[in-house]
């Protein structure tokens, strides 16, 4: 009987092998460049969306569009863009500071200024970090005008508060710290040749 070597002969199948082909660095690259160009995207449209806040707030404020301001009755026509707001703070540890400031001049322009600016500065995505400490310091001053802690009214009546701090004053406030952090000004915007401008290369906190 004839004795056949079978030495030779490779088996029918084969553990898989556990060289790694060079294929998953470039996926998991991908990967993180697709999530951060989603991400710049999403801080951009934050960042025009929450400019045309600001922005339109002044031209309805300048202009009496009807909605917030009645018609008639916009800067432009002489009315006071501080006068109904501060006028009617009813609440808080400045109550009797704003009904002062009231209608005066000075508000009126520093407030319609700072509108314009923030909503400007955010649209075309420059001067981020300026437009961040200048629409933190609006909203905590308008969040300590509604004073929103309290449960009632200087006159007795109920407040309406919603939360005893986290308005959207605040909110507001902690998206442009956000945007600011975050640079969001060079994904649709102008942040990347507002960047390379000398005067603001040397000045980094007008980025």
């Amino acid at each position: 009987m004839a004795v056949h070597d079978h030495s030779h002969r490779h088996p029918g199948f084969h553990l898989p092998s556990l060289r790694r082909t060079g294929t998953a660095p470039a996926d998991a690259d991908a990967r993180t460049a697709a999530a951060t160009a989603t991400q710049a995207h999403v801080l951009a449209g934050l960042r025009l969306l929450t400019g045309f806040v600001f922005l339109w707030a002044f031209l309805d404020k300048t202009f009496g569009f009807g909605y917030a301001t009645g018609s008639g009755r916009g800067w432009f026509d002489g009315g006071s863009p501080t006068e109904g707001f501060l006028g009617g703070v009813a609440v808080g540890p400045m109550e009797s500071t704003f009904h002062d400031w009231a209608g005066a001049g000075w508000a009126d322009w520093l407030f319609m200024l700072g509108l314009l600016g923030i909503g400007v500065a955010l649209i075309a995505g420059i001067g981020l970090r300026l437009a961040a400490v200048a629409g933190t310091v609006m909203m905590a001053l308008m969040w300590i005008a509604e004073w929103p802690p309290a449960k009632h009214l200087s006159d007795g009546s109920a407040s309406m508060s919603t939360n005893p701090f986290a308005d959207y004053h605040l909110v507001y406030a902690v998206v442009l710290i956000a945007l600011a952090a975050a640079g969001a000004g060079a994904t649709w915007g102008l942040g990347r040749v507002w960047a390379r401008l000398p005067f603001v290369s040397r000045n980094r906190w007008l980025l």
